[in-house]
Formats: C-alpha cells, sequence, structure tokens
C-alpha cells in the first residue's frame, strides 16, 4: 500500500478526478515491553512501526459518510446525524466510533467519502484498530481544520474503542500511533500521559517480529476479564491502602504485607502487573547506558511472567519464543499484545537474521503445522499526511 494505490482506489471506487483529495497515514505499533501495564495506571515502552494504516478522502456536501475498505473489500455508508454500531461489517465501528466521538465534542465536521487500507497484519496484536482509528481522527482533524490537540484526539480514540467497540483497551496503542518518532520508543506513564521518546540505539541489532498467525480471538474477553480483576484487586487493597487507585500505586512491599487478602489468581494478576512495570524501568536505565544484553534479558523475563502470572500466552507464541531463544544472536523474545495468538517480539543480532527467519520458519511450522510470518520493523513516526 503506498500514496499511489490509494489515490488510484479512492478514483476508481468514487468515480472520477480529485483535486482536493487528502491522505493520511498512521502506524501499527510493537509493544517491546511492557504489558497489560497501561490499563492500570503503569508504565510501558512501545515503538511505531513502519507499517500502516492509509487513508484517503474528501469532503462532501451533506452528512453522509462513505467509506470504502480495500482489505475488505466492502463499502459502507451511513449518517452523521444517526451513527449506529454494525454487528456485521465490524471494522467499520473504528471509523464510525471515532466519528461519533469527535460528534460529542460538538466538532464542527460534515460529511466525507473515505477509503483506506494498510500493511498491518489484522488480528496479529500490532494494533491494526488503533491505526484505523488515529488515522481517521487525524484524517477529520486536517479536513475540517479542527482545533484539538494530539492528546484530545488519542482520547478520543481510546473512548471510541471503550465505549462505541466494546474493547477497554488502555491509551498505549492510539498513543503511540499518533505520536512514536523515528529511531524511539516512546516511554509512557499511563496515569498522567507523560511521555518521552527514548532514542533506541540498537546498532548491531534489529526488531523483528514474528506472527504467529493464530487469530487472538479470545484477546477481547479475556483482555476484559484481566481489566475487571485488576480493578477488583485494587477494590480490596483500598481497604488496607485507601489512598490507592490502581496497581500502579502499589509498592511491592505493600503487596507483600497484604496480598493474603485476595485469591491466587488475582495474586498472580496483580504480581505481573507490579513487576512488569518495574521492567520498563529498568529497560529505560538498560538503554541509558547502552546495555541491549539486559534489555533483552527483561524481555525474556516479561514473556515467562506474561506466561505463567497473567496467563495471556497460548502454545503456538510460547513455541515461537522457545524457537527463537534457542538461535544465535537473539536476545530477547517475547509475545507482544494482547495475547492468546499474534506475534512476538525479537531482538536479534543483523548478521544472524536469515538464519533466523529460516529457523523460525522451518521449526515453528514442524512443531504447529502453521506458516509463520516474519517481519523486520524500524522504528517510525506517528500519523503523518502523505
Amino acid at each position: 500500500m503506498n500514496l499511489k494505490r490509494i489515490t488510484a482506489v479512492y478514483k476508481d471506487i468514487f468515480d472520477g478526478e480529485s483535486k482536493n483529495l487528502l491522505t493520511v497515514s498512521a502506524p501499527g505499533r510493537i509493544n517491546l515491553i511492557g504489558e497489560h501495564t497501561d490499563y492500570n495506571g503503569g508504565f510501558v515502552l512501545p515503538i511505531a512501526i513502519d507499517r500502516n494504516i492509509y487513508m484517503a478522502g474528501e469532503k462532501r456536501n451533506d452528512r453522509i459518510i462513505r467509506v470504502y475498505s480495500i482489505d475488505y473489500d466492502q463499502n459502507v455508508q451511513f449518517d452523521l446525524d444517526s451513527i449506529q454500531f454494525n454487528k456485521e461489517k465490524i471494522w467499520v465501528n473504528y471509523v464510525a466510533g471515532v466519528i461519533k466521538s469527535l460528534l460529542e465534542t460538538s466538532a464542527d465536521i460534515n460529511g466525507a467519502d473515505i477509503v483506506f487500507g494498510g500493511d498491518i497484519p489484522e488480528g496479529a496484536g500490532l494494533s491494526s484498530s488503533a491505526a484505523l482509528e488515529v488515522a481517521t481522527v487525524y484524517f477529520f482533524k486536517i479536513l475540517f481544520d479542527l482545533e484539538i490537540s494530539s492528546i484530545e484526539m488519542i482520547k478520543l480514540c481510546q473512548k471510541a474503542e471503550n465505549k462505541f467497540v466494546g474493547v477497554n483497551c488502555g491509551i498505549m496503542d492510539q498513543f503511540v500511533s499518533m505520536l512514536g518518532e523515528k529511531d524511539h520508543a516512546l516511554f509512557l506513564d499511563c496515569r498522567n500521559l507523560s511521555y518521552e521518546n527514548i532514542p533506541l540505539k540498537l546498532g548491531e541489532f534489529n526488531v523483528v517480529v514474528c506472527n504467529t498467525n493464530v487469530k487472538r480471538e479470545l484477546a477481547g474477553s479475556e483482555y476484559n476479564k484481566r481489566r475487571a480483576t485488576c480493578e477488583r484487586a485494587v477494590s480490596s487493597l483500598k481497604r488496607s491502602l485507601p489512598q490507592i487507585e490502581t496497581l500502579r500505586d502499589v509498592s511491592m512491599k505493600e503487596f507483600e504485607k497484604y496480598k493474603g487478602s485476595l485469591d491466587e489468581i488475582t495474586q498472580k494478576r496483580c504480581k505481573h502487573v507490579l513487576y512488569e512495570n518495574k521492567r520498563v524501568l529498568d529497560a529505560i536505565k538498560a538503554l541509558g547506558r547502552n546495555d541491549i544484553l539486559e534489555f533483552g534479558r527483561l524481555m525474556n523475563e516479561s514473556h515467562e511472567s506474561l506466561k505463567k502470572n497473567y496467563e495471556v500466552s497460548c502454545l503456538e507464541l510460547d513455541t515461537m519464543v522457545n524457537i527463537a531463544r534457542s538461535i544465535n544472536g537473539v536476545i530477547g523474545a517475547r509475545m507482544t499484545g494482547g495475547g492468546f495468538g499474534g506475534c512476538t517480539v525479537n531482538i536479534v543480532k543483523k548478521k544472524n537474521i536469515n538464519n533466523f527467519r529460516s529457523l523460525i520458519s522451518r521449526e515453528y511450522e514442524k512443531r504447529t503445522r502453521i506458516k509463520p510470518q516474519i517481519y523486520i520493523c524500524n522504528p517510525e513516526n506517528g500519523s503523518r499526511r502523505l
């Protein structure tokens, strides 16, 4: 997908030339470390990657939105004054939800004709949905010259996914898709939304993403369950620690002292979140002193916790991680995203990448009978006008 192709598709779908065509993009993301911490007010360290959702379109003179998905080869039309959840074409809800959230801010927008498509694998845990939300809000901001800040747009995207689509996601995915920087990782405090783009000096290493090609069918429902468990834990711990608002506020010492009030499963969930927050902070320090080996060790530790404590991994993810760790030149491998399928993120020596590709492809298919996909990913900029 590129500017030339999406422009050609737009002209084909909406019949004719356009001198006012607006085209924007928003990237997917890989979270290097800090998984399931965002909705607990914690720390995350994602990168925006060089795979994007591209969106092209122009204004209409009425209140009608016409939107075409290249990837699904489907058209949907709806009225701005009667936006409803679409049970048949789920993809359009990420667009419609953002538009509905914009309208609730009294944004002065009108109808539009829109085409979008991309090269972010859907269902892989690379946040194609967040990229679509960010592309949509950024598109409307420019198209209708809206006075809205990046942080406000990010919050609108999260609201659309929470309230309209019905997934209780945190804010990380939308944040890095909007504000990521080339050759940097984005360190985000999900409680106060302070952030810093941290130089990612990988030197002789590359970020390599491996797609298990297992669709994350449990991710939505199980994600919501994990979030609810964490919220119940906070309610319970508040009896002894009335000052806390999220698990982020609980120290390791306090957790060890009061964890007896929680059942065994809830203790495991909390343990992951608390120690994962510490791993993110330790990872920042490691990057600061250019200690990539320590960074990789923390990634490995993160996966073990996601597997054993948060229990959001699966056989295929664990198989992929175990194969990767057995290959020369790999210093860190873990699942990334919501879990139950999707992708792993790996730090691999550049000189070993061809061997890595070959061994992962062969061994993973041999053990699972599923062909993986492997992508070398570079940290890229967030949303932009093309």
